[in-house]
């Protein structure tokens, strides 16, 4: 499986395209989301408020007042971010968004039409257009032994360098309620994942990740 930027991705498809464009691959581009907030909320215009110091807003968006919103972040048009939804910071949240119930954020981009609807955890973490997280399903970003987290693709191993990593979601994922994604987890463009899974390493793109780790290709 390809695990680069530019084959998981549409780039077009979010704020971040340009910044995602220069890493070869995108867990590469975690360390800056921060500061790329930084310098993109000042240049969004007039359709965008600043409803706290560095907390951009766009004016269609829909926040529910018991949300909570830390700085840095930058919340697209269109987006829902609903009840008791917790964005702890360092969160670029895209156009026609949804940030649901007790949902909790740090450190992501989430593409635009990404929908996180329902009591999810994502952290450290790079969801792609239109992709999906089913209700209870949640990114684990650090390992039990806290030791850098790998990626592993096939007989493939690659050092990330990173103590939190989350996952990695192509464009059109879709991942079943209750799944956990753990650290170092990469899924490929319109793959789906079953309900109650425990995913690790690299699934690939238009697959269907089934019970007990069975990977099957997508019949067309």
């Amino acid at each position: 499986m390809k695990l680069n930027t530019t084959g998981l991705f549409d780039l077009s498809h979010t704020l971040a395209g340009d910044y995602l464009a220069r890493f070869e691959y995108p867990w590469q581009a975690l360390d800056g989301i921060k500061d790329l907030i930084l310098a993109l909320g000042p240049t969004l215009g007039e359709e965008y408020e600043e409803l706290g110091s560095q907390i951009w807003v766009h004016q269609t968006a829909q926040i529910a007042h018991s949300a909570f919103l830390g700085a840095p972040c930058i919340i697209g048009p269109r987006t829902e971010v609903r009840h008791c939804a917790f964005i702890r910071g360092s969160a670029l949240v895209g156009a026609g968004c949804v940030v649901g119930n007790s949902v909790e954020l740090k450190n992501v981009i989430l593409f635009d039409s990404v929908q996180v609807p329902h009591y999810n955890y994502v952290g450290d973490s790079i969801l792609g257009y239109k992709s999906h997280m089913g209700a209870g399903s949640i990114t684990s970003n650090v390992k039990s032994d806290k030791t850098p987290v790998s990626v592993k693709n096939g007989a493939e191993k690659i050092e990330t360098g990173r103590k939190k990593f989350g996952a990695i979601l192509g464009d059109f994922v879709e991942v079943g309620c209750n799944s956990v994604l753990n650290p170092g987890t990469v899924v490929g463009p319109r793959t789906n994942i079953y309900p109650l899974s425990c995913v690790r390493g690299a699934v690939p793109g238009d697959s269907i990740y089934k019970t007990g780790g069975i990977i099957v290709k997508k019949e067309k």
